[in-house]
């Protein structure tokens, strides 16, 4: 699991090639700390990259986004966003999503 701030996250992100779950999140938010041993067991894995960014310490990828509610997982596919879910998920949900994800057109204008 990598850990992204504003400064790196063009570079944690936005520069990947393959399948990547950025996980917004906060250390006092409940539904973030049910969906971390889940984004952990896909991250030990190895074929997806998560990523996770503290919203507190790092407002301005937060703002960028337009994430208002936690947890948001992005997902992007070779450093595109291609979409997100927002909320604690199940590890089903997730999978299903990057399956779906993983067969995408990374240039989708529609993601969000």
């Amino acid at each position: 699991m990598t850990v992204a701030t504003d400064t790196t996250f063009a570079e944690q992100v936005e520069a990947q090639d393959g399948l990547t779950i950025v996980d917004f999140w906060a250390p006092w938010c409940g539904g973030c700390r049910m969906l971390s041993p889940i984004l952990d067991a896909i991250a030990t894995e190895g074929n997806v990259r998560v990523v996770k960014i503290n919203c507190d310490e790092n407002p301005g990828t937060t703002a960028r986004f337009g994430v208002s509610s936690i947890p948001t997982m992005l997902f992007y596919k070779d450093g595109q966003h291609v979409g997100r879910i927002v909320g604690a998920a199940s590890r089903q949900r997730i999978e299903a999503a990057l399956e779906a994800y993983a067969c995408a057109n990374s240039a989708n204008p529609s993601a969000s």
